[in-house]
């Protein structure tokens, strides 16, 4: 698999230096929590990263609740975590790789090609008993220079023309299905989907926390090879594990940054249920 390397793998390079595992546990219900549990137990060598500390920016009235950050201060932050061009990056979770696939999609849109999602997660490393530490790493801090990808974003702009009369481009929704279809919505102004975008729950992608395989990866999404391709969620997190599933079968596709929560923050954009 192109996009993800074994727990096994990883603990072979715990003394690499050119490997940087970073952490990306995080609980949306309860902010702190990702960051405590870290400092409790983490694979030795690893960083952390702070959904909304540092993968998001500053949420204002439109632009959805986990907008990309401020991009020289995000450049910072990788480098003081030791991410360079010549650094490998691990990143994992114990979120069903939601919040791992956000800094890979991220990474990716930087231009930095050398970073893998580990599968199985945090959970995996734990029922291999493989070892694990609260010592926080001191880290070289280094220079990341950036080469935005800016074909791997999409902005509303784009959704709201391409919502209509673009039989080649295909809205993902990756939340639940519940959401989609406007039955409930716990935390958005507005219940329902994007019209025209089809549902597929982020998930279910994953079997018991691994991944599937790429056999299976291509039966789940074999009807949408032609299609261009916008992903989205409810903030721009989950969706970056269905850019992850297309790209593991060589599909390249585009994340709607604020996804469900900006396109729901206008009053005059059209919602579809059921």
């Amino acid at each position: 698999m192109k996009n993800f390397v074994s727990v096994k793998w990883l603990k072979n390079r715990l003394d690499d230096g050119n490997v940087v595992p970073v952490d990306c546990r995080f609980d949306l219900q309860d902010p702190d929590k990702g960051y405590r549990e870290y400092k409790e137990s983490h694979i030795p060598g690893a960083v952390y990263a702070d959904l909304e500390k540092d993968l998001s920016g500053e949420v204002r009235e439109h632009g959805g609740r986990h907008p990309l950050p401020d991009l020289d201060t995000f450049v910072r932050f990788l480098g003081s975590l030791g991410i360079d061009g010549t650094k490998t990056v691990v990143v994992y979770d114990a979120q069903n790789s939601a919040m791992a696939a956000r800094l890979w999609w991220m990474l990716n849109y930087l231009g930095h090609e050398k970073v893998y999602v580990l599968d199985g997660g945090y959970p995996e490393w734990l029922k291999r008993d493989f070892p694990v530490t609260e010592e926080i790493p001191v880290v070289d801090e280094v220079v990341f220079e950036p080469a935005i990808q800016k074909e791997l974003a999409a902005d509303i702009t784009e959704v709201q023309s391409k919502t209509k009369n673009h039989p080649n481009t295909l809205l993902i929704d990756a939340r639940g299905e519940e959401r989609y279809l406007g039955r409930t919505e716990p935390i958005d102004k507005k219940a329902g989907h994007i019209p025209s975008a089809v549902n597929h729950f982020f998930m279910e992608n994953l079997n018991q926390g691994k991944w599937k395989s790429q056999v299976e990866l291509k039966e789940r999404f074999q009807h949408y090879q032609d299609k261009e391709i916008i992903n989205y969620c409810g903030s721009g997190v989950t969706a970056c594990v269905n850019v992850l599933a297309l790209d593991e079968i060589g599909k390249k596709s585009r994340l709607y940054v604020g996804s469900w929560s900006d396109w729901s923050s206008y009053d005059d954009n059209e919602v579809e249920t059921e």
